[in-house]
């Protein structure tokens, strides 16, 4: 089993925080366009095309069964569900709006780490992730009144990942994150294309196979590939970090998505949730100090006869 290595892990989880959201660009751009279904599918058959040969040709470990094969499936539902969620609500919502509301999530995972994992929580790190949390709502601004419905599914899909990443903390240290992530591709495609297959013709049109163009073969490739990249460095952050530890540095991927936002789309957040965004920022940047000065002072005390 790895030792944790807390620094390592913020370093990784901060690779997928900058990933995420440029993931999630592309996929509200085919959204429009593309059955969401569709998108799900060939997102999980790009990250199973990739890994399998690699997981091959070095000879990783990819066999489960029993506990571990069970959770890899749960943990395969709740991507899937979590995907198709965040894909829908990007359909309604700009990129930062869905994300921002969707950074309750690190604050319900910092709880689960807590009570459900029996996982230190200092009060400093705790206090880090109120004070990000607040500064998320004043991202958020939610109005359902205008928005309607669709503001709500990023809640979801922030409970959904929370789970996600506390299943994904139960496996880590037991499973190569390659062949985790291989494995977890196949049992996508698996659970997906027969879906797609029954609910052909019906009237569920995100569940309908379409002819796509090249343009957007491209991006679905490219959703694929980097949501691929993205969870594998996920995966080995938690490898090697608490999930206590992790969660408020979920929080930089807002300003990232920010930045995306305004240059793909333009939108750009007005003056409060500006504010918001820097708030989230300094607490995630205050952990990843915090971090530093621990494993600094850990070792000045190892170094000591």
């Amino acid at each position: 089993m790895a030792l944790d290595r807390p620094l390592l892990g913020i370093t990784l989880m901060l690779g997928f925080c900058i990933l995420a959201p440029v993931g999630d660009a592309v996929a509200k751009i085919l959204g429009q366009t593309v059955p969401i279904g569709q998108l799900v599918l060939v997102r999980f058959a790009v990250q199973a095309l990739v890994l399998i040969p690699l997981v091959w040709a070095t000879g990783r470990m990819w066999k489960m069964r029993g506990r571990i094969l069970a959770l890899t499936f749960i943990r395969t539902l709740l991507h899937i569900l979590g995907i198709g969620a965040m894909v829908t609500a990007l359909k309604f919502l700009p990129l930062a709006d869905a994300v921002a509301i969707a950074f309750v999530m690190p604050f319900i995972m910092l709880l689960l780490g807590r009570y459900a994992l029996n996982e230190e929580v200092g009060p400093r790190r705790m206090i880090a992730c109120l004070v990000g949390f607040i500064g998320t709502l004043l991202v958020v601004q939610p109005s359902f009144t205008q928005v309607g419905w669709p503001a709500l599914l990023p809640l979801g899909v922030a409970v959904n990942f929370a789970l996600f990443m506390l299943v994904t903390r139960q496996i880590a240290k037991e499973t190569d994150p390659i062949g985790l992530q291989a494995v977890s591709g196949v049992m996508a495609v698996g659970v997906m294309l027969p879906v797609l297959l029954v609910f052909q013709g019906s009237s569920l049109a995100q569940l309908h196979l379409i002819q796509v163009s090249n343009f957007e073969w491209t991006l679905l490739i490219s959703i694929g590939l980097l949501g691929t990249v993205a969870h594998l460095l996920m995966t080995w952050s938690l490898r090697y970090a608490p999930s206590a530890t992790l969660a408020p540095m979920q929080y930089l991927e807002i300003p990232f998505a920010t930045i995306i936002g305004f240059l793909v789309f333009g939108d750009w957040p007005n003056p409060l949730a500006s504010t918001g965004i820097l708030i989230t920022m300094a607490a995630g940047l205050y952990v990843v100090l915090r971090e530093r000065a621990t494993a600094r002072d850990l070792a000045a005390q190892q170094a000591v006869p």
